[in-house]
């Protein structure tokens, strides 16, 4: 898979060249502005990426990824697997230490940190949002989530002894080393978690750390303090020295300025003063375009109406639940003219017609997303007038006398991102416009960002909404989570008309996929037969990556751990607060650059 972590050296415009020696790279603090709060420093229990940003820099993971997406050793110094792919071993770090929110030493991390996790994630009291990564995957790991098994020593994760943590899966698995990267792997001191009790991750005081940082002042709706952890293991390559985050409720508009004014580290530009600063050449000077994601958006339609009276859920039940309704919204969305809201320089670089982003993982020499089902999917914009308005004739007859028209559609979003709140107003008047007002209203609604997915998605507030999904692993597979039974994003399940030959169980396709292990272009098809059928029956509108947009920033760019998928990539080790941002010509030097060297140090990895 994926190793070693190589030193950045390359001629900057402005500068000289970047030193790879750490005492040769003086960093400034990193600033930044937030209005979205955390809602826990749990760690065990949070799904929610903004409470992971904070997570992924205060504890450390078994392996990580650098700065070229090659997988490399971080708690663990090596591991060994079975032959059948079944048993995983790894040995640990001697001497890595548990401080508190002082620094101050508390326990040396050991294997049986890894078992205590698992443990209390896997146990459904206590309500982990990142269970389902565990649960199935690891040997007895469902019978004891479902109480079958009261007895945790039958799951698959052990202490062999002190440094050696052992893993047995249900099957053999081709991407669980990609998998540890992610917060459900994350180890915890048992003893202070017990000690904790309830309180564990209410503050900064109530957990442990191992990570690069440790969280030294902690004031809700007002700031948080990330300062070196001066007993890290690997405190060498890590050179801002604190992490600084505000609170501004109007984190959003101001960021842009205050990073001008030098106040803050860096800002992504909203597409509404993209055009004042590329006209002015100061501030030209210091933007770049940000990189794109494997982030996958797309806007789903939901099967299980929890939204209030007014906006008639019962309506909108019985409309999403007809196929050419569906249809008639997937083909009607102008994808391009949403993302000009925020990306008015070619917006055609971020639109996605898949779910699963292409370049995100390939077998055979062919990219997932031109495999099988999908190959036609990928290539097609979904959006078509003509074949919008058929679809609405249809279903304008098949449902009369079922549902009333205009069909209601009750559509959040987070007033926290202009952006979001202009793509909201262009979606409601270029749906109402090709459709007519006679057929659907689309009702935008401006929620707060803090607890935003809490009041909206997770319980089905919403009729159609735009949602987001980061992969988790190097396989396809991680695209299918959204949908699934027991997720919590559109309830597919709930659908009616499905179970025949002809309209399968998404789960069932699901489920042949998962059961294809060892022929890897074959397990791809299945998958792409799943997700295609997603699309098909118009569960969903994909709609972009993530990413993009235009950065201004003083970070230093492309030392940042890279990967699609997993806590890596929301590190700061390795990165430096540079004196002074990149322009456009200068990134993109940069750029080429570090993809060149990209491709040979994932080749290079692979040849051993």
């Amino acid at each position: 898979m994926k190793k070693i972590l190589l030193p950045l050296c390359l001629c900057l415009a402005f500068g000289s060249l970047l030193p790879a020696a750490a005492a040769d790279r003086p960093s400034r603090d990193y600033t930044a502005i937030y209005s979205g709060e955390i809602s826990t420093l749990n760690y065990l229990v949070s799904g929610s990426t903004s409470d992971q940003e904070m997570a992924a820099n205060m504890v450390d993971t078994l392996v990580e990824y650098d700065r070229y997406g090659v997988l490399k050793p971080s708690l663990a110094k090596s591991w060994t697997s079975s032959p059948d792919g079944l048993v995983w071993t790894f040995a640990l770090k001697p001497g890595i230490k548990w401080v508190d929110s002082s620094g101050k030493e508390v326990a040396e991390v050991t294997a049986q940190d890894w078992v205590d996790s698992a443990q209390y994630i896997m146990t459904k009291a206590n309500a982990s949002q990142v269970s389902d990564v565990l649960v199935g995957l690891l040997k007895g790991s469902k019978d004891f989530y479902e109480g079958k098994s009261t007895d945790f020593a039958t799951v698959g994760v052990k202490a062999k002894d002190k440094y050696s943590v052992e893993y047995t899966l249900e099957k053999p698995t081709a991407y669980f080393l990609s998998m540890l990267t992610y917060v459900s792997f994350l180890p915890v001191n048992g003893a202070f978690l017990a000690r904790m009790g309830t309180t564990f991750g209410s503050d900064n005081t109530t957990i442990l750390y191992n990570g690069a940082y440790v969280m030294t002042s902690y004031e809700p709706q007002s700031s948080r303090l990330l300062t070196k952890n001066t007993k890290y293991w690997d405190a060498a390559n890590v050179y801002v020295p604190r992490l600084i985050f505000k609170y501004n409720k109007e984190a959003g508009t101001l960021g842009p300025e205050l990073f001008f004014r030098g106040e803050i580290t860096g800002a992504l530009l909203p597409s509404s003063i993209l055009d004042s600063w590329m006209k002015d050449p100061a501030k030209k000077a210091q933007i770049h375009p940000a990189r794109t994601n494997t982030y996958s958006y797309f806007y789903a339609l939901n099967f299980k109406p929890t939204f209030a009276a007014e906006f008639q859920p019962d309506n909108w039940k019985v409309a999403v639940n007809n196929l050419a309704f569906r249809k008639s919204l997937f083909a009607a969305l102008d994808r391009k003219a949403a993302l000009l809201t925020e990306e008015p320089y070619a917006p055609e670089r971020r639109m996605q017609n898949t779910i699963t982003p292409p370049g995100f993982a390939s077998a055979a020499g062919k990219d997932y997303v031109n495999t099988g089902d999908l190959a036609s999917i990928v290539k097609k914009d979904s959006f078509d007038r003509a074949t919008a308005l058929k679809w609405k004739a249809q279903a304008m007859k098949e449902l009369a006398g079922k549902a009333s028209f205009p069909v209601r559609i009750f559509m959040p979003y987070n007033s926290s991102s202009s952006e979001w709140t202009n793509r909201a107003q262009v979606i409601e008047q270029q749906l109402e416009t090709l459709l007519g007002k006679d057929y659907i209203d689309v009702i935008p609604q401006a929620f707060p960002s803090s607890g935003f997915l809490g009041a909206t998605r997770r319980p089905g507030n919403y009729a159609m909404q735009e949602v987001n999904w980061g992969p988790d692993y190097a396989d396809p597979e991680t695209f299918t989570d959204p949908f699934v039974e027991g997720s919590n994003y559109n309830f597919p399940e709930l659908a009616t008309g499905y179970g025949t030959a002809d309209k399968p169980n998404y789960n069932d396709l699901v489920k042949a996929a998962q059961a294809e292990t060892k022929d890897m272009a074959r397990r791809f098809a299945l998958f792409a037969r799943a997700e295609a059928f997603v699309i098909n029956e118009a569960w969903v509108i994909p709609y972009k990556n993530g990413g993009g947009g235009w950065d201004a920033t003083r970070l230093e760019p492309f030392t940042a751990s890279f990967a699609p998928f997993g806590m890596s990539g929301l590190k700061f080790k390795g990165q430096v607060v540079l004196d002074k941002a990149l322009n456009a010509e200068d990134y993109a030097k940069l750029a080429a650059k570090w993809e060149a060297d990209r491709q040979a140090a994932l080749a290079a990895a692979a040849a051993k």
